[in-house]
């Protein structure tokens, strides 16, 4: 047996932690590029006054959508202007893959493609990122503890990934009352992607135990509470179960990578103006479906077989619990949620040769527990309509 794990210099976890942030910002520099979301709660506003409070220089940049590598571009170029030595980012994923892909960033020479995976020279950073202080305002990705920043290329329809172990935040502060005020739509898209995160790491044939652990903890956690955080939003327990899940996927994809329904997810976001966990939620069941008969034909022995069965028993509560059992409670999960399926979003039969092409080569594939053919991929997509 031999694995590698890496996490976050320092994770911080419960209701009322955010109030340590401008302690914690204090401690790594002086003049913090705060990136935060273009429209703010009033949990983020009270977080960037208490910074100010603190004589913290803030130069401040707005995210709306997801982060593009013009944004980083950006990015980069306000915070060596104003000589930033810090960066914090308190938001969703996108912010902070956007603080953490700037981070690694601004000490660098040239620009961001220069750095990127597929599309890119995939050069490595040469210089030592800035402190980078992370603080979810959701619950899904798991971006405070990973090593990767996913940013979208319009020119090229695509997402790609921005990687190095240097890349993972110095602090991740998760305080799940900042995730109170989503709304429920989000925090269903965020939800999915948190499962979908603790389940795909579970059957990667780069598992661990370490990362076991926290994606069984997380199945357990997301079975009984990813519902209750839809129809009770104020729900203290359920907020708290679905921050810990999330904070758990992401230091388990970030130490066993994902999978197919990753795969298809970050070329689908690319391509069509689609909330990523909705199309985890559209893609998981399929993926599940497709593994399950690939397994079965051509690798039986293959340990993830009986992982898929252990993780439906985790998930509900039930030794019973079959893996049809978990994929049924998927979907009807979904559409409690109201997520269509990828048709809606624009998914279209001529663009599945475009979408399997890019898909089998993506970094996250390389997670899934059997290699699936290019009939197996587009058969999961007609599956997703």
């Amino acid at each position: 047996m031999y694995f590698e794990f890496a996490s976050a210099s320092r994770i911080i976890f419960g209701d009322g932690s955010a109030e340590q942030l401008p302690k914690l910002a204090r401690e790594k520099g002086i003049h913090a590029l705060l990136v935060s979301d273009s429209f703010q709660p009033e949990a983020v506003t009270r977080c960037i006054d208490a910074l100010r409070s603190a004589d913290l220089q803030l130069t401040r940049v707005p995210v709306s959508g997801e982060p593009t590598i013009e944004a980083i571009d950006e990015a980069k170029a306000i915070a060596t202007s104003a000589g930033c030595d810090l960066v914090i980012s308190i938001g969703g994923g996108s912010v902070i893959d956007t603080g953490k892909a700037s981070a690694a960033l601004i000490p660098n020479e040239g620009e961001v493609i220069d750095y990127l995976e597929v599309i890119g020279a995939g050069r490595k950073l040469s210089a030592t990122p800035l402190p980078f202080i992370a603080l979810p305002t959701t619950a899904g990705t798991g971006a405070e503890v990973s090593k990767n920043a996913v940013l979208g290329s319009k020119a090229h329809r695509v997402k790609v990934s921005l990687r190095d172990n240097r890349m993972l935040a110095d602090i991740a502060l998760v305080d799940p009352l900042l995730t109170h005020s989503l709304p429920p739509a989000v925090s269903a898209s965020t939800g999915m992607d948190a499962l979908t995160q603790v389940l795909e790491p579970f059957v990667s044939h780069l598992a661990n135990p370490l990362t076991d652990g926290m994606c069984t903890e997380g199945l357990r956690r997301a079975g009984r509470s990813l519902r209750t955080v839809y129809a009770e939003p104020d729900n203290a327990a359920a907020r708290s179960d679905m921050a810990l899940t999330s904070l758990l996927g992401g230091l388990a994809l970030a130490n066993a990578k994902l999978g197919a329904v990753h795969g298809f997810a970050g070329v689908l976001g690319g391509m069509y103006d689609a909330p990523h966990g909705a199309i985890c939620a559209a893609l998981l069941p399929p993926v599940i479906e497709a593994n399950i008969k690939a397994l079965n034909t051509r690798e039986r022995e293959n340990p993830a077989l009986k992982r898929y069965e252990y993780a439906a028993q985790f998930l509900l509560f039930d030794r019973a619990a079959t893996v049809q059992d978990a994929m049924d409670w998927i979907s009807e999960t979904s559409r409690i949620f109201d997520i269509p399926g990828l048709g809606a979003y624009g998914l279209r039969e001529e663009d599945f040769g475009e979408i399997v092409e890019k898909s089998s080569v993506s970094s996250s594939m390389k997670g899934n527990p059997i290699v699936l053919s290019a009939e197996e991929l587009t058969e999961i997509l007609y599956a997703a309509l």
